[in-house]
């Protein structure tokens, strides 16, 4: 969800450079993909146990993956997969819509917040000859929808359209059991980090917890000149993505080689945001990741982008900081910085 600039390809040895807008530069020596076997495939039922040594076991893996390369599956989840199925009919309905309908929930009449539509070919994350080939829809977190909920009654953020019945419902039918699971994974991420099983939990009592459905059409033009979206991080802490099953969605891994993200059935795609990167001292990998759409058929998606209150100092993780290793990012609370990238998101639209 965050911006980036990149120099075109030439048909030379020159590499590609990214710049993100978290303030990294990335090169890179090929906009072509790659199948690997690098992003690992984690059962998480342990997660669920009554034993420790079941969910430590687990957070070891969850460990390994995030400082490597930043990016798992998650198989054995818990989650009935006909609330995707949902959420994407719904998703259907939606971008069906005539675009002037659309554009009455558009995203830039709600300043400082990431909610509403994102129109298709309007955004341009990197320096492409074309605008990227996508369009979203995005909402947030919900008291009323949110069974731990301090306040039920605080006011949501979110803004949606007008004659559509079900499709609010249908999307927080798919959110409020992400948001438990995103609950109960924080805790293991603490375990991973070698913290107290508890240490984030006052960090998500009131998250941030949006999400967002996302059309994307059959790309024509070469992967040098357009993407679904283009390279990027997430800025929160961790994104946990739905996808159907057209492939597309790629990563770009330590050794600056893309890698394909291929469905994987019944799982989850678990990736580490620039939050966590910060909090950890870049011990966790918030890594570049893109969407190619070359399936030949539309491809839709639901990601669930989780992090911490608002209200919360993003402090370093005492385990990730020592007298020779010390804090690389300063100090903010967590909507200072989800409010600093929200809109350099926005301001993507060039």
């Amino acid at each position: 969800m965050s911006q980036t600039t990149q120099t075109t390809q030439a048909e030379t040895a020159e590499p590609i450079t990214i710049r993100l807008s978290n303030g990294k530069t990335l090169n890179f020596a090929s906009n072509i993909s790659q199948e690997a076997d690098e992003i690992p495939i984690i059962d998480v039922s342990g997660i669920y146990s009554d034993k420790f040594e079941d969910r430590q076991a687990v957070a070891e893996k969850i460990r390994e993956a995030s400082h490597r390369i930043g990016f798992f599956y998650v198989i054995n989840h818990g989650i009935d997969p006909k609330h995707a199925e949902v959420v994407f009919e719904q998703a259907k309905r939606f971008f069906s819509l005539p675009v002037e309908k659309k554009m009455e929930v558009y995203t830039g009449l709600v300043p400082n917040e990431f909610v509403g539509y994102h129109p298709m070919e309007h955004y341009s994350r990197t320096a492409a000859k074309q605008k990227d080939l996508s369009e979203a829809f995005n909402w947030a977190y919900s008291a009323a929808e949110d069974p731990e909920a301090i306040d039920k009654d605080e006011p949501g953020i979110s803004i949606w359209p007008s004659d559509l019945d079900g499709f609010r419902e249908g999307l927080y039918g798919y959110h409020t059991p992400l948001l438990q699971f995103a609950r109960k994974l924080t805790q293991i991420f603490a375990l991973a980090l070698h913290l107290p099983e508890n240490a984030f939990d006052e960090y998500t009592k009131k998250p941030e917890a949006g999400m967002r459905i996302l059309h994307y059409p059959p790309q024509e033009h070469s992967v040098d000149d357009q993407n679904g979206i283009g390279a990027h991080t997430d800025f929160e802490c961790f994104t946990i993505v739905t996808q159907d099953d057209s492939a597309g969605l790629e990563v770009l891994s330590k050794s600056g080689t893309w890698i394909k993200a291929n469905p994987v059935p019944g799982s989850f795609v678990v990736n580490i945001a620039d939050c966590f990167m910060r909090q950890t001292n870049d011990f966790f990998v918030s890594t570049v990741h893109r969407v190619v759409n070359k399936s030949g058929r539309e491809r839709y998606s639901a990601p669930f982008f989780w992090g911490f209150d608002r209200k919360m100092l993003l402090e370093p993780v005492p385990t990730c900081v020592s007298e020779t290793n010390p804090a690389k990012y300063p100090v903010m609370t967590a909507g200072e910085y989800y409010k600093f990238r929200a809109n350099k998101a926005k301001d993507d639209e060039l």
